[in-house]
């Protein structure tokens, strides 16, 4: 009789658990429990900083970046007081490499305060000027194409990552000080990088040309065999696109191809999507580190949600696994804040832990939660 009961009460508890996940993917989380979640991240994050190289490094331009679209979302002043004091503490600054994508990431906050801030003479982006027109129009080894380096330094942004970094800030650069030029010199190097390394049979982007198959011996190959697509890499992309679209115009001549190209990645991921919730950090070798990562997924979390808020990714196909993922990467958070199984810096699939974590993620955590906040109950 007692094994019969038990069995009885575990059949019970696993209904019970189906019915609850049943009911979270139909309703989704709370609003007041997403906002409480994504105010704690930011907490720790701010308590805890670290970067790479320096204050105004990719790292914290991502990180802001998330904090940026939290503020957007919520208008809660928690986020504003954080970018208004690293800007201040910055001084308006970029990092130093004009040529390099990354380092002006930083500056997408800059941008972002200037547009919600009008006290005369509180934000400075002179500095972020000076880095758009030394990056677009003077010459580098990269422009030249004299780097003949397997990554592919040929051109600009030869990088997936730089997609996120650069794009985002000139475009909304361009919106902010109403010159369409910078947008359309952000397409021309953009192209460039498509071109470079999109997979169009895979509707994935290798990170630089060393993961792009030449038909040789040399090509590197995933533990099955499959190519090498990063999860973050991806991630850089499709979330620096759903950034692009939300403030290029929509009479902008090139739109066209930024959608297009967002749906077609959008569709692949989406067919990607592990049955947890959560993206592992190689996207065709799931096997090779089988836990889900974080910054990855908290960008296509990001992505797909503003992509069903926004009309161009179909409702009833993409929120499910919307809140999926947003349920996975809430359970990735520590009782005091800190957004754990983070990958860290790298160019390239590897693992995560639970006690792994990164400003960056946290960046991603952010933007994921300021898209799902916007989903209908």
């Amino acid at each position: 009789m007692k094994n019969q009961a038990l069995k009885i009460l575990t059949l019970c508890v696993l209904v019970s658990s189906a019915m609850s996940l049943k009911l979270y993917a139909q309703k989704g989380p709370n609003h007041s429990e997403i906002e409480a979640k994504m105010i704690k991240a930011l907490e720790w994050q701010e308590a805890h900083p670290i970067f790479a190289l320096a204050p105004t490094d990719w790292t914290e331009g991502a990180y802001y970046i998330g904090v940026s679209r939290a503020h957007k979302t919520t208008q809660d002043m928690m986020y504003m007081a954080a970018l208004k004091n690293q800007a201040y503490w910055n001084n308006w600054q970029t990092y130093s490499r004009l040529h390099h994508a990354d380092d002006v990431a930083i500056s997408y906050s800059y941008i972002y305060i200037g547009m919600n801030d009008k006290r005369p003479g509180f934000v400075n982006l002179e500095p972020t000027k000076k880095f758009l027109d030394a990056h677009l129009y003077e010459d580098d080894e990269w422009k030249a194409g004299t780097d003949k380096s397997a990554s592919g330094k040929t051109i600009l942004w030869w990088w997936c990552d730089a997609l996120f970094m650069a794009p985002p800030v000139l475009n909304l650069y361009a919106k902010h000080t109403n010159q369409p030029k910078y947008r359309d010199e952000m397409h021309k190097y953009y192209m460039e990088t498509y071109n470079q390394l999109y997979d169009k049979e895979e509707r994935l982007f290798a990170r630089d040309m060393r993961f792009v198959w030449k038909g040789t011996e040399k090509d590197l190959k995933e533990p099955n065999g499959k190519k090498i697509f990063w999860s973050r890499g991806n991630g850089w992309v499709l979330g620096g696109l759903a950034l692009l679209l939300d403030d290029m115009p929509n009479d902008y001549k090139h739109r066209p191809f930024y959608e297009n190209l967002f749906k077609d990645m959008a569709s692949r991921i989406l067919e990607l999507q592990p049955k947890d919730g959560l993206w592992r950090t190689s996207l065709l070798s799931p096997e090779t580190y089988d836990h889900g990562e974080v910054s990855g997924s908290g960008f296509y979390t990001f992505a797909l949600a503003w992509g069903v808020n926004n009309g161009l990714l179909d409702r009833n196909k993409y929120e499910p696994a919307v809140k999926k993922a947003w349920k996975a990467l809430a359970d990735c958070q520590h009782e005091d804040g800190r957004v754990g199984w983070v990958q860290n810096i790298g160019a390239s699939p590897e693992p995560a832990s639970a006690d792994s974590w990164q400003n960056f993620g946290t960046g991603a955590f952010l933007m994921a939660g300021s898209e799902v906040l916007k989903l209908e109950e």
